[in-house]
């Protein structure tokens, strides 16, 4: 499965590649921005955008309740799995 997952641009690496850094959870990654720059909305006018980020591409740009709403969502399903291995674990490890 694949999975976009939500970040916001904190940099601009390389207007010209075009690159920036981003940050998920405090984390921060250099990412490609091509598909969310055009002579609309510049390198330079994605600073503080919130995006959703696919092995390494910025994908979409969202807005900043939706990128809260889907994070929250993917706090919940990290939880539920912690407690289905714990389950797991718990019967000795079978499935």
């Amino acid at each position: 499965m694949c999975l976009g997952i939500p970040a916001q641009i904190v940099s601009i690496i390389d207007a010209g590649a075009p690159s920036a850094m981003i940050s998920v959870g405090g984390v921060q990654r250099a990412v490609n921005i091509a598909c969310i720059v055009d002579e609309a909305h510049t390198p330079q006018q994605c600073l503080g955008d919130w995006v959703l980020v696919h092995a390494g591409f910025a994908m979409a740009r969202i807005d900043a309740d939706e990128a809260a709403r889907t994070l929250a969502m993917l706090a919940e399903l990290g939880e539920m799995q912690a407690e289905l291995d714990a389950m797991r674990e718990g019967a000795g490890g079978s499935t």
